[in-house]
């Protein structure tokens, strides 16, 4: 049995390059880009007046300044500024020359002659200059960026109409064991449904991946070997759940050897997910997972997850943090490092929630973080700080 960090090491030396591809800007949220992307233009492009109000030159602003015409967004400026005179000027529109600054309208008044007369005791420029963002050629996004809603904007203003980014891994799904019907059917009395297939696919598509169900594996060796042996034939990473423990039907390991994956380590100090196994295949990365859906939950966020996103190359980081712990927390074990489902309350504090154990994965659904239990610890007492992690 090997160390969660020595597993984490393992797992991501394994990692492999996905290939890349080029698709429109406006399917490209969730995607890792894999090129640098250039501005072709200024930004802004022209002196553009970031309020509502009049284009002046700042050494005149005691004056009453004549107006000597109205500039909208989106229209050029027929007229510079000459001394005791402005332009109506709207937020986003060009700065007219000879002007270096705009005064807000709310600090003018209007008088009868039908000039503009400031009445604010000082002003700022309140114009944005050209280049002061960005300036052609400079590289607004690099490769490696997973790309969010913010970014979208980013490509599209940058006039990026395509992007190439890394090809999605296509991450393989088999559940085993008699035991298992499918969700549309009502299990008999020893029978339990399979939540695990359908909460992985999810959990990869989540991820940003392509996803392909090849069923429940029934307990017989000949028929998990055809469906292993297909899968990993077929994609970038396979996951497998249930069969990976030590009862005289858990044969996964020996199957995946069978079919060419060379098994790295089969048991790691951690709870839940101690028996999760993983190997290396010519073609594919598999992941033996257990059976219960919280452990198969955790291990693809804690293992899964970060080689996926390494696959694609983002180096991508869990939201963790320190907080206050509201209640005694208390195990039974204490040879493993445990994560634990719980709950972060809006005060910021940690909320232990009901949680039954790695079947439970209601618990999973109640839960928006889990918990470390340092190798050691069987008790946390309210009140000290604990390490968590977003999920």
């Amino acid at each position: 049995m090997i160390s969660f960090d020595k597993a984490y090491e393992t797992v991501m030396a394994s990692s492999f390059r996905m290939g890349t591809e080029e698709v429109p800007f406006t399917a490209a949220a969730g995607r890792v880009l894999a090129t640098e992307i250039l501005s072709d233009i200024d930004m802004p492009p022209f002196n553009k007046a970031t309020v509502d109000g009049f284009a002046c030159r700042l050494e005149d602003i005691e004056m009453e300044l004549a107006v000597i015409e109205t500039i909208p967004a989106g229209r050029l400026p027929e007229k510079a500024i000459r001394k005791g005179e402005c332009s109506r000027i709207m937020t986003g529109a060009p700065v007219p020359d000879g002007a270096d600054c705009i005064i807000m309208v709310e600090d003018t008044v209007l008088l009868p002659s039908g000039f503009v007369k400031f009445t604010g005791v000082n002003t700022k420029a309140n114009i944005s200059f050209r280049g002061e963002d960005i300036k052609k050629g400079e590289a607004v996004l690099h490769p490696g960026k997973l790309l969010s809603p913010q970014d979208i904007a980013v490509l599209a203003s940058v006039g990026a109409v395509s992007a190439t980014v890394s090809i999605k891994p296509l991450i393989g799904i088999i559940s085993t064991g008699d035991e298992l019907v499918e969700p549309q059917y009502v299990p008999a009395m020893s029978q339990i449904r399979n939540s695990n297939a359908w909460q992985l696919i999810a959990h990869s598509e989540k991820t940003g991946c392509e996803s392909r169900y090849y069923g429940i594996a029934r307990d017989d060796e000949a028929e998990t070997f055809n469906i292993v042996n297909k899968a990993v034939s077929e994609c970038d990473i396979l996951l497998l759940t249930g069969g990976v423990s030590m009862g005289d039907f858990d044969f996964v390991p020996s199957v995946l050897e069978r079919a060419g994956v060379k098994i790295l380590f089969s048991r790691v100090r951690v709870q839940p997910g101690k028996p999760t196994t993983f190997g290396i295949h010519e073609k594919c990365l598999v992941f033996g997972l257990p059976g219960n859906p919280v452990s198969s939950f955790i291990q693809f966020e804690l293992l899964v997850r970060p080689l996926v996103y390494r696959m694609m190359g983002h180096e991508w980081k869990p939201m963790s943090l320190d907080l206050v712990i509201d209640d005694n927390y208390r195990r039974r074990s204490s040879d493993r490092l445990g994560f634990v489902p719980v709950r972060i309350s809006p005060e910021g504090t940690v909320k232990i929630i009901d949680y039954h154990g790695s079947a439970h994965i209601n618990s999973m659904s109640m839960a928006d973080a889990v918990m470390s239990v340092p190798e050691g610890r069987s008790e946390i007492r309210k009140g000290e700080i604990v390490h968590v992690r977003q999920i």
